[in-house]
């Protein structure tokens, strides 16, 4: 989901909904207001590690985390409404049950997540962030999964992404996406062919609705998003073209955290290593983007 900046709607639940206006996301803002959370996988805590936690986040107990929760399956709102549920989630969970803390779940425009941790709102920021060198400049950031970039398009219509001239794109605001179409468009309209009409919406469900109506002809998002968006709508889109740009997904800290990112390293690590993380990864049906190595501030 390479989000450069990412999405409130649950995707299943808008799709389910375009599903129904079609037969007879991403829609409206985010606010803080919006909080749960949801049950930690399971992972044994390890006192080595919990005592190398800061005093501040020690004291506190709890870890306040900042996401997008509209980007599924990555982290989106259950049934409820209220609670922030997905394979980040699960993973971050378990995370903090290794350093003996829980965790708070506060939904956010993805934009305002890094200032949120910046200003230490947040205690991390935890939302698909991919890791980049601009990221790098504002946070401390650590591996944690790797995703790359797939289209889509409705069932049995090919979009060559390699050729998308003339074609309606959508793809949500402030992505990596939307700078890579962004460039396709440019490649287009400098080789004499009609540039890309892009469509960029707040919401991925809102982006996805876009192509399920026949208002965008294909989209574009991060491989694990796109996989499940692609299963919720029951058939209506398929994959279009191989993965691409594969990147490393990153938890948010403040920039002068590097010593509590050396702990959530370690922490990812344990739980690569006692089997957890593949557990949560598998149960989500993303374990193609597993890492074997987490790391703090990896070149990108």
């Amino acid at each position: 989901m390479f989000r450069t900046s990412r999405r409130r709607a649950i995707l299943a639940l808008a799709v389910a909904a375009a599903l129904t206006a079609t037969t007879a996301a991403c829609g409206s803002e985010t606010s803080d207001d919006n909080t749960g959370s949801a049950p930690a996988a399971s992972a044994s805590a390890d006192t080595s590690l919990a005592d190398k936690v800061p005093a501040d986040i020690k004291a506190a107990g709890k870890l306040v985390i900042g996401t997008d929760s509209t980007y599924p399956p990555s982290e989106f709102l259950d049934a409820d409404g209220k609670t922030v549920i997905g394979f980040d989630v699960d993973l971050f969970n378990a995370v903090a049950q290794k350093l003996g803390l829980t965790t708070e779940w506060q939904s956010s425009v993805f934009d305002d997540i890094i200032p949120g941790v910046a200003s230490k709102k947040y205690t991390a920021g935890v939302s698909s962030f991919t890791i980049r060198a601009d990221r790098l400049k504002e946070a401390t950031m650590v591996s944690y999964f790797k995703a790359g970039t797939q289209w889509a398009a409705k069932k049995d219509t090919t979009i060559d992404p390699a050729n998308a001239c003339g074609k309606k794109i959508a793809v949500q605001t402030g992505t990596v996406q939307a700078d890579d179409i962004a460039a396709r468009s440019t490649k287009c309209t400098g080789a004499g062919k009609p540039a890309i009409t892009i469509d960029q919406y707040q919401l991925q469900s809102d982006a996805t609705n876009a192509v399920v109506s026949g208002k965008d002809d294909a989209m574009l998002a991060d491989s694990p998003v796109v996989a499940y968006a692609v299963k919720q709508t029951n058939g209506q889109l398929a994959l279009d073209g191989a993965i691409y740009d594969s990147a490393p997904y990153g938890y948010v800290l403040p920039k002068d955290q590097t010593a509590f990112a050396g702990v959530l390293a370690a922490a990812v690590q344990a739980l690569i290593a006692d089997g957890t993380y593949k557990k949560v990864l598998e149960k989500w049906g993303v374990q193609q983007g597993a890492i074997t190595t987490a790391e703090v501030n990896p070149a990108s």
